[in-house]
């Protein structure tokens, strides 16, 4: 009885590929294949009575098909049971959703001290005259000691050159 039982493993051992691929194409998470995989060869080590099938190599995808609808249906449940209703699971995706802001947000004022860099100390003391202190083009033009009009044309210079730099950090 222990040499058929030999034969009946060496049987279904030698469907591993077969089998990976089928769990490959039905699951979305391929990382799970292995471990289901694993799973049929157990269920299929506890069969008491390998004499009795017929085709062991249709036995072992019937299992692996119903350990498929197994996982499926695991997932279900989980899934259901974080509800996203849920205040704690709401919570913890706006606290996400606000450091991927902040971070984001981070990033974006390092691009632009990059981009102020660049520009000439006239034009970049204009900028953030205007944008920092809210001084008017007037103010501004005192304090540079430049006309009212050379402010705009500092300002306008500053915005179309952080605009192409800042479209090309992207």
């Amino acid at each position: 009885m222990a040499e058929p039982r030999k034969a009946f493993i060496g049987r279904i051992l030698a469907h591993r590929g077969a089998l990976q691929a089928f769990f490959h194409r039905r699951l979305r998470a391929k990382s799970d294949a292995a471990d289901l995989v694993q799973e049929v060869y157990l269920r299929m080590l506890r069969v008491r009575d390998t004499d009795s099938i017929l085709d062991p190599e249709a036995y072992l995808f019937a299992v692996a098909g119903n350990l498929l609808k197994e996982n499926a249906a695991a997932g279900r449940r989980r899934a259901h049971a974080a509800d996203l209703e849920d205040a704690d699971v709401a919570q913890l995706f706006a606290e996400v959703r606000e450091f991927d802001t902040a971070l984001d947000a981070a990033r974006r004022v390092e691009r632009l001290r990059v981009v102020l860099e660049e520009l000439s100390p006239k034009c970049c003391a204009a900028v953030i005259l205007q944008y920092r202190h809210e001084l008017s083009y007037q103010e501004i033009a005192d304090r540079l000691e430049v006309s009212p009009g050379m402010v705009k044309k500092y300002l306008t210079q500053a915005l179309s050159h952080c605009r192409r730099r800042m479209a090309r950090l992207r």
